[in-house]
């Protein structure tokens, strides 16, 4: 999760003008400048961001997650995660694919959550979907969303201008996905969900998460 910011995707999204493209801190540590923002956005880069994330429900997860980032800061949803894993049972997808009207009116008065009604029934729809594309087939949702992942780069971007807010990869996703009744799934959407889980490295050049995948 993460979608990266600005007028491009150099950090978390939704996050004001464009930094420097590394901080280093005073252990000569250096870091995407975005994490420098909030100790929560370090942990998160130095631990998640980029990292390699697989399995249905991890990634269901992600999807919805960024979902609900759509217009909003990401800090926004990462600190309001454990409450959104506590509305979403875990977002265990049998669990939230069988939320009536009833879990509908539950989470609109849950203020731990983003109380918008439309991304919450499209949350409930999408797990709908979800199950039925993995309970005869568990990793389905894995393989189709790692099916669209790009070559590794040949190089670390060097700034917010070596990285984009789509690409051709992010927009046949979003159309397979919007195929088969996926909301909430938008190109851009999706680069973020790329970023988080590691099907893009977006780490620039002089951060040490670049230097660690090479």
């Amino acid at each position: 999760m993460g979608a990266p910011g600005g007028t491009s995707n150099a950090g978390p999204s939704g996050d004001g003008a464009r930094p420097p493209a590394v901080i280093v801190d005073d252990a000569g540590v250096g870091r995407c400048a975005w994490s420098a923002k909030d100790p929560e956005y370090r942990r998160y880069h130095d631990e998640e961001w980029g990292t390699e994330l697989r399995g249905d429900r991890p990634l269901f997860e992600k999807l919805s997650l960024e979902g609900f980032q759509a217009g909003l800061s990401w800090i926004t949803i990462l600190r309001r995660r454990p409450t959104f894993r506590a509305a979403f049972a875990d977002f265990d997808i049998p669990s939230v694919a069988s939320f009536t009207e009833a879990d509908v009116a539950r989470l609109m008065l849950d203020a731990g959550i983003i109380r918008n009604r439309a991304k919450i029934e499209a949350t409930i729809a999408n797990a709908r979907i979800t199950g039925d594309l993995t309970r005869e087939d568990p990793g389905a949702l894995d393989r189709l969303l790692w099916g669209f992942a790009p070559p590794p780069r040949a190089s670390p971007p060097t700034g917010a201008g070596d990285i984009p807010a789509v690409t051709a990869e992010s927009t046949a996703m979003s159309v397979a996905l919007r195929s088969l009744g996926y909301r909430f799934v938008g190109p851009t959407t999706l680069y973020a969900l790329m970023q988080s889980s590691g099907m893009v490295h977006d780490h620039v050049a002089g951060c040490w998460r670049a230097a660690a995948s090479r």
